[in-house]
């Protein structure tokens, strides 16, 4: 049984399948697929970037035979320090390669991770408790029981402990679960579409860095065809006080500010805030500044009388937080229920 039908979930359904395991399901309580790898319009507003360095990502697209192409980069980016100040502006090194995106969107990567195997994921279905029955795990869910020898909960730590477990987990492995921030969880993500790329046409990247000011980072977010044109980033989390409609104008009143006018010329608005998905968030948000620590070592044994272990971005001693974490988590973890 896996819990949790985000990249690392799938990642291990989609060992088990490859390996010839037939016998598993994936509960997800969400009621779609791909966790934090959300697209909406043609934008990604959860995971989207990688980099060179990032070898499981970059296997696992050449395996599903999914291309990648770099961020677009070229022309004037605009950065914002201060409200006493004009904006700055600088051209990134050529020499210097951006990151990568998913060709078309996120959302196609884990869309065809799951195509195999597709009839084994059961969205809806919430997990309440968990519980040792010596020689399985009893699964209690939203939807009723489940039975399974093992159980890889592939599911934020923090938001794991929702779950009851019995016997209960020990302390320790409660306190890591509780610590251990979740990805994304305090951000807010913005993205816009438009008949044409202005900015483009402007010289202009369509890079904003705003240390001051509605948004935090915006960037081009044209599809590798050039039959999407748009732009997406990250909306200052001060905003989030305010309304849906004082949060908007504010967003487009700046943009239009370091980019042009023609931002009001926009075919769709989008806001994804993550703090409000309790799949994602819980009631405290946190903000984070600098890298949170990943891959607590608790998170390598096994519990529930070796039946139970965990996955997920954030348990991943390598590139923790990041879709390549999530994967190797999701490779480690098929390992082990494989023996």
């Amino acid at each position: 049984m896996i819990v949790g039908a985000g990249l690392s979930g799938l990642t291990s359904a989609y060992h088990l399948h490859k390996a010839g395991e037939s016998d598993f399901l994936v509960l997800e309580s969400r009621n779609r697929i791909g966790g934090r790898i959300l697209t909406n319009d043609n934008i990604d507003f959860g995971a989207t970037w990688f980099q060179n360095h990032h070898a499981h990502v970059l296997s696992l697209l050449k395996e599903l035979g999914i291309g990648k192409f770099h961020q677009y980069s070229m022309g004037r980016s605009v950065l914002v320090y201060s409200t006493m100040a004009p904006e700055h502006y600088f051209e990134s090194d050529p020499n210097t390669p951006s990151a990568y995106r998913i060709q078309h969107n996120s959302h196609t990567m884990v869309q065809t991770l799951a195509k195999p195997f597709s009839k084994k994921v059961q969205v809806g279905t919430v997990v309440k408790e968990i519980t040792d029955k010596k020689d399985k795990l009893l699964i209690k869910t939203n939807k009723g029981y489940f039975t399974a020898e093992k159980v890889i909960l592939a599911i934020p730590p923090k938001i794991a402990t929702r779950i009851t477990y019995t016997p209960e987990l020990p302390e320790a492995i409660i306190k890591v679960m509780e610590r251990t921030h979740t990805w994304m969880s305090n951000a807010i993500k913005v993205g816009l579409t438009f008949d044409t790329p202005f900015w483009r046409k402007n010289n202009l990247s369509g890079t904003v860095i705003g240390q001051v000011g509605a948004v935090t980072e915006l960037y081009d977010h044209t599809d590798v065809d050039g039959n999407n044109f748009a732009l997406m980033g990250f909306v200052n989390e001060g905003l989030r006080d305010v309304s849906s409609g004082e949060r908007k104008s504010r967003i487009l009143e700046y943009l239009s500010k370091y980019l042009g006018q023609e931002i009001m010329d926009y075919k769709s608005y989008g806001e994804k805030d993550w703090a409000q998905d309790s799949n994602t968030s819980c009631e405290t948000i946190k903000s984070v500044y600098l890298s949170p620590s990943y891959g607590h070592p608790v998170f390598e044994k096994m519990y529930l009388g070796n039946k139970l272990l965990f996955s997920g971005a954030e348990t991943s001693p390598v590139y923790g937080g990041y879709m390549d974490g999530a994967i190797n988590s999701g490779i480690r973890s098929a390992k082990k229920v494989l023996g």
